[in-house]
């Protein structure tokens, strides 16, 4: 049987965030996934201009009931969140969780705590980020915070290597049993590569790439739902994350050589279904 994942985030008509660049990869990985999209706009904020909508929190609410009246929810083997627009959207997300846990006690919950990031700071609405450190992160199985969420999350900076495991266990203690930490950047690293951190509950591994000339949006979005996947799949940390950062580079990769905006997932679609083998995981502890 394949994995059975409701992915509940963002959507645009043109390029690739949230539910946009999260749902083709699963489905390319061979993954029945159950979208439900919290806002649907004409394009991703970052160009500046946009139209569409957020859906009301009714619609979404109805949506959640909906599909709980078909009595599928047991099928389901996780849910995947990612940016939310405020408080009570959070709130039927971790309602949406708790009816997923009751009709399947297996179903796991990864946790995308999208808040900010360095550089650009908090850049969702106030009580979002005390939402996700509260209440959010304690449900999660594993959450995917970049170094600024984890921060954060944990109340300290995190210069160095030891110090973000540190952190990533801290942020264990109150819930999530897998911490992936998608872009760390630290003192006493390589300044032209960028690392991805992987910690559970007996290791760590770290994974290094070159550091690509490009600024994308909805890598991250991709990020969380590919590596969820391959952890489900496997139940290992080391070849989940092996194999999400090989498939997310093979993207930004071909992204940059085109010189493109926006993510090449369907260009990419080969290597995210048969991530390359170019760079290994190391284990740390």
């Amino acid at each position: 049987m394949p994995l059975t994942l409701i992915s509940i985030q963002s959507s645009v008509v043109y390029g690739h965030v949230g539910n946009s660049a999260a749902v083709f990869p699963l489905q390319r990985m061979g993954v029945e996934v159950w979208p439900i999209n919290t806002v649907h706009f004409s394009n991703h904020t970052g160009y500046g201009r946009w139209r569409g909508a957020v859906l009301p929190l009714e619609v979404i609410q109805d949506l959640v009931l909906g599909i709980s009246e078909r009595g599928i929810l047991g099928e389901c083997d996780g849910v995947v969140s990612g940016y939310l627009g405020d408080v009570s959207l959070g709130r039927v997300v971790l309602d949406l969780v708790q009816r997923v846990k009751a009709a399947n006690p297996a179903a796991l919950y990864c946790l995308d705590p999208v808040m900010g990031d360095v550089g650009r700071g908090f850049y969702v609405r106030p009580g979002i980020a005390e939402f996700m450190r509260a209440e959010a992160v304690p449900q999660a199985a594993i959450v995917t915070p970049n170094q600024f969420e984890l921060e954060y999350l944990v109340g300290y900076p995190v210069t160095g290597l030891d110090s973000a495991i540190t952190a990533a266990r801290e942020l264990q203690s109150r819930g999530p049993s897998v911490v992936l930490v998608t872009s760390l950047v630290r003192a006493d690293g390589d300044p032209d590569t960028v690392e991805v951190l992987a910690v559970d509950k007996q290791s760590a591994y770290l994974v290094a790439t070159p550091r690509l000339p490009l600024a994308v949006n909805g890598a991250g979005d991709a990020m969380a739902a590919i590596f969820f996947a391959h952890w489900l799949r496997e139940r290992t940390i080391s070849g989940a994350l092996e194999r999400t950062v090989n498939a997310i580079f093979a993207i930004l990769e071909l992204t940059a050589e085109k010189k493109e905006r926006e993510i090449q997932l369907v260009a990419a679609q080969e290597q995210i279904a048969n991530p390359p083998h170019r760079f290994r995981a190391v284990r740390l502890g």
